[in-house]
């Protein structure tokens, strides 16, 4: 039962490499944690590179909202201008009259393409569906047959700026008509 030396094993205080394995295993773990420090740096570089950019493209596109708003006031008082003429009244005007009012429309007609050509642009209500994300319902008027809640006149046209709301289109709405007397509602 007695083994020789050689093949003994001798306890770690004993063992000529076992200070040497300890310093290995330890420098080996210290590579390990850098190595995963190294990535979450650049792992947090890359992340703080893509959000700037997104932020600078953001910046670049709505730098303008302010001067946007502006403009479009200026969009609204040629509307105003020109709704402010009736049509018989246009159709009697002197001719320099009548030149004054279609140099205010080309105006408008290019005030109008010069937004759009900026990202800028006039808010639908065709449909007269009430969207409460683009519009802003200021009163509730008789509907005259329209559906409830749905928009009966645009007081103030509304504008995006590249698919993000500027302006809200200011809508007077349609009331829920009230039900002739002697209809029970209550079904």
């Amino acid at each position: 039962m007695n083994e020789p030396e050689e093949n003994m094993q001798l306890p770690d205080s004993e063992n000529p490499h076992a200070a040497e394995f300890a310093v290995l295993e330890a420098l080996r773990l210290e590579n390990a944690e850098l190595k995963d420090q190294r990535l979450r740096a650049l792992a947090e570089t890359e992340n703080v590179r893509r959000i700037a950019a997104r932020e600078k493209a953001e910046a670049s596109q709505y730098a303008v909202t302010k001067f946007a708003r502006d403009m479009v006031g200026i969009a609204d008082n040629f509307a105003r201008a020109l709704a402010a003429v009736p049509a018989q009244a246009r159709e009697a005007a002197d001719p320099a009259i009548a030149a004054v009012l279609d140099g205010i429309e080309a105006t408008d007609r290019q005030l109008i393409s010069t937004l759009e050509q900026h990202g800028i642009k006039l808010i639908d209500t065709a449909d007269g569906k009430f969207d409460p994300n683009l519009h802003q319902a200021i009163a509730e008027v008789p509907g005259n047959g329209k559906p409830p809640g749905s928009i009966v006149d645009v007081v103030q046209t509304g504008y995006t700026i590249s698919g993000r709301l500027l302006r809200p289109s200011m809508v007077t709405v349609a009331k829920k008509e009230a039900a002739p007397a002697g209809v029970n509602t209550s079904a």
